[in-house]
């Protein structure tokens, strides 16, 4: 009887522990936060909303990911595409030891501004659409990356592409922040080297409303082509203003007017045949292209991801595939980072130089077209079944 009632306790106690072992949840996944910071608000917050909720979409996809080993959370700060903000928000995340790294910046004047902070605080910083040259080279701070190339390789290919086209002579307007400055340098340069002449060059302020004296002078010299470059808001009024001055000569920008946000503020007509450049190859045709645009379709954003938006997921995708590698240690990811070669992303492979500048080998050019931005060789101009200005 002793032992009959021996085994039965027994397996009372085996059934009590296999009952509590099913009752139990699966064991929570420890959070590592990120950062996104970019223009949320102000004449540059289509691309600022485009890159945040690309980087959202990142994570949502990383947390519904069962093999991942921990749970993301994204903490989104706007920068408002102003340096002194910009530092403000660097130093509130930096300064959190409990974000890991950060999405960072599209504006070149605040991602120039915030690299000393990154720097100072030891955070990882993965720039995804900021094109300043310097940002990556003008110091030697590890903890400073970028995914998108520099204006250096726009510029290169935006005046080769132009000269060829049999393009001559060249008007420039461009902001007088460190983005519009360095353009008007590239550009000019390349241009001289591939037999272009620049008639003038004219610095504006980025909150300029009425370019009349500009654009009169401009009239006067009657330029193939007017260059910009700046951003949306300025390229906006001047493209407009171009029209009410009757300037009819070609409009070329950088890809700081590659938003559909330029598109509906000049107007579907005035937007038509204008260009622009942008670094990496074109990734509606990458193999992770379909997959991106169908997933961030199923999310239902408010906003379209715009052209810096798979940069931005590619910098989140890196940054996670380091933590999940390493786990969430600031020096251990870091040094993941620095170390990126050849790594697979939705923009292609991305490579880290010893500069943490990603080596882009391609500058995909792009022209508005019945409303939308189309690559150049598939649209109507490209295969000349329709003229750009002056042609």
């Amino acid at each position: 009887m002793r032992n009959k009632l021996t085994a039965l306790a027994r397996a009372m106690l085996y059934t009590c522990v296999g009952l509590a072992v099913l009752s139990t949840p699966a064991m929570a996944k420890d959070v590592v936060k990120i950062a996104f910071v970019g223009p949320l608000t102000g004449g540059n917050s289509a691309i600022g909303l485009g890159g945040r909720n690309s980087t959202d979409l990142a994570v949502r996809l990383r947390n519904a990911d069962p093999k991942s080993k921990y749970t993301y959370q994204l903490v989104t700060q706007d920068d408002e595409c102003r340096p002194n903000v910009g530092v403000q928000v660097a130093t509130k995340i930096a300064a959190d030891n409990s974000i890991i790294a950060g999405v960072t910046h599209f504006c070149s004047a605040v991602a120039m501004g915030t690299v000393g902070v990154y720097h100072r605080f030891g955070m990882p910083a993965v720039v995804w659409g900021a094109v300043l040259p310097d940002i990556t080279y003008g110091n030697d701070y590890k903890e400073v990356h970028r995914v998108n190339g520099t204006m250096i390789n726009q510029s290169e290919v935006a005046a080769k592409f132009m000269t060829g086209m049999g393009y001559k002579k060249w008007a420039i307007i461009h902001d007088t922040t460190d983005y519009g400055k360095g353009h008007n340098k590239y550009f000019s340069d390349f241009l001289k080297k591939n037999g272009g002449t620049v008639l003038a060059t004219f610095g504006v302020t980025a909150d300029q409303q009425d370019f009349t004296t500009e654009l009169t002078k401009i009239r006067e010299l009657k330029p193939d082509v007017v260059y910009f470059g700046g951003l949306t808001p300025l390229g906006v009024r001047i493209r407009t203003q171009m029209e009410k001055l009757g300037i009819k000569a070609q409009f070329e920008g950088t890809s700081g007017i590659m938003s559909d946000a330029y598109i509906q503020g000049a107007g579907k007509e005035l937007a038509e045949g204008s260009l622009a450049f942008i670094e990496g190859a074109p990734w509606e045709k990458l193999p992770g292209g379909l997959f991106f645009t169908g997933k961030y379709t199923q999310q239902k954003y408010s906003e379209p991801p715009e052209a810096y938006g798979p940069f931005a997921f590619a910098a989140a995708s890196l940054i996670m595939d380091a933590v999940e590698k390493v786990g969430p240690d600031r020096k251990k990811v870091l040094e993941v980072l620095n170390n990126t070669k050849d790594a697979d992303t939705l923009i292609g492979k991305v490579t880290f130089d010893d500069h943490r500048q990603n080596v882009v080998s391609l500058v995909t050019k792009y022209v508005v077209e019945d409303g939308k931005w189309v690559v150049w060789e598939d649209s109507a101009y490209g295969q000349k079944k329709r003229k750009l200005t002056g042609l």
